[in-house]
């Protein structure tokens, strides 16, 4: 199972890094990628957490991918803000599970 979950990682920060082509909203996503699998390798997020950060990390990538094809490529100032967020949410959610 925990092999199951390490691919399941490094499968999502292979997308995420393709899309990202290391814009801040792109560096963010993999620094947060890097945290969860660092979090599964050290045993400190269970199945569970991680299938549950995973999911949302993932779709806040779709929505970023959805939002840049939708604008040339480019997120808007209000697109950015709005990720931004999420990925503040996402981030304490990771230290959390990590920490519990």
């Amino acid at each position: 199972m925990r092999n199951v979950i390490l691919n399941s990682v490094l499968v999502l920060a292979m997308a995420t890094a393709a899309f990202a082509q290391k814009s801040e909203v792109g560096k963010r996503a993999e620094n947060q990628q890097d945290r969860i699998a660092q979090g599964v390798k050290s045993g400190t997020l269970t199945a569970g957490q991680t299938a549950r950060l995973e999911t949302k990390e993932a779709a806040v990538n779709h929505e970023v991918h959805a939002d840049r094809k939708a604008n040339g490529g480019k997120l808007t100032a209000g697109e950015k803000a709005q990720v931004n967020r999420q990925q503040n949410r996402l981030s304490k959610q990771i230290y959390k599970d990590k920490h519990s």
